[in-house]
């Protein structure tokens, strides 16, 4: 076919040898089958801000750093250049991820090279050499529905200890291949420790895929997975192979509030203290 123009620069690089197809367009990007020498691979696309579907929304912003400080005031301000920098700062979460999970053993797509807006990375298939079906395409026998939930839950708990949440995962961001579910399409992914919003949306992916698999094992509907995962983060008792049960009890005892004012005042204490001190080094 012919080279679309966003990729034109891979292949006079040589990072791309030939286009072979479009495999997809989807919200955020378009992602075509690519060979590289003699592999197969496959290049996302990202589109342009505008026409995107997904917004780059405040809460996936929080907690994001960006260590040139010229290019923080420039977004904050929303100059063009600012626009430009969030742009690429947007795209390159993805990338930066898909790094740190595969380190961490999380099933995600191998990434190999990020050029122009270009993430180029391991294209997965079925069990049959295809391009691998979506979740949301796939129809689970109960059996496999409980298997593939399992398996997905485990990679949320990896991606969770490595620091990361999905932030927008369902089943029509899991592939299926021939060694099972992978997650993929992370550029909205966040920082747990960061991100005041993480306790949110890592129930919400998870409630998401147990949703998806409860159509096929209906005995998922009444489990509390995403509870029990979060109490364990917080708790520090989280671990890649922690046994999970889908059962949680919310604590019913009363909040210590006095507790909680005086541990308030004592950093606001603290704090003035510090400012004394600076105040008179400077005098």
């Amino acid at each position: 076919m012919k080279t679309p123009t966003r990729l034109q620069p891979l292949v006079h690089e040589g990072l791309i040898d030939e286009v072979v197809r479009q495999l997809m367009s989807g919200k955020e990007a378009a992602v075509y089958v690519v060979r590289c020498g003699g592999d197969i691979r496959c290049a996302k696309v990202y589109k342009e801000a505008n026409k995107r579907g997904f917004r780059q929304a405040a809460t996936y912003q929080e907690g994001r750093k960006t260590r040139n400080t010229r290019q923080a005031r420039a977004m904050a301000k929303g100059t063009r250049f600012g626009r430009k920098a969030q742009e690429d700062a947007w795209q390159n979460v993805e990338v930066d991820t898909l790094y740190r999970l595969a380190a961490a053993g999380v099933r995600v797509p191998r990434p190999y090279a990020y050029s122009h807006g270009v993430v180029l990375m391991e294209l997965l298939t079925d069990a049959d050499g295809n391009a691998a079906p979506r979740l949301n395409d796939v129809v689970l026998p109960e059996a496999l529905a409980l298997e593939y939930h399992a398996m997905l839950l485990r990679e949320i708990v990896r991606m969770l200890c490595a620091g990361v949440i999905h932030g927008d995962l369902s089943e029509y961001n899991v592939l299926v291949t021939g060694e099972g579910p992978v997650i993929i399409d992370l550029p909205q992914a966040v920082d747990a420790a960061a991100n005041n919003n993480a306790a949110t949306m890592l129930k919400r992916d998870v409630f998401n895929i147990t949703t998806y698999c409860s159509r096929f094992a209906p005995a998922l509907a009444a489990t509390r997975f995403g509870d029990e995962i979060w109490s364990l983060y917080e708790r520090a008792q989280l671990h890649p192979d922690v046994g999970l049960t889908g059962r949680f009890a919310a604590s019913t005892r009363p909040a210590d509030v006095a507790a909680v004012m005086q541990d308030i005042a004592a950093v606001r204490a603290e704090h003035e203290a510090r400012l004394r001190h600076k105040a008179l080094i400077r005098q």
